[in-house]
């Protein structure tokens, strides 16, 4: 699996997270929420993104 697929399921998986417990725990929730929405928009304009390179430090290529 690619550095970006990898990426693009650990965002997924992040946000359905924080929106499951903003709904069962805390609304507060939703600000990691909306950290992962920017740290995203961010990657779309840089193309460099912490997570892809701490995926890349665990050996994780291509």
């Amino acid at each position: 699996m690619t550095v970006e697929r990898m990426l693009r399921g650990i965002a997924g998986f992040f946000v359905l997270l924080s929106v499951g417990l903003a709904v069962v725990h805390s609304l507060y929730w939703l600000w990691f929420t909306a950290f992962v929405g920017a740290n995203l928009l961010q990657s779309a304009f840089t193309n460099w993104c912490p997570m892809m390179t701490f995926l890349r430090k665990l050996g994780i290529r291509g």
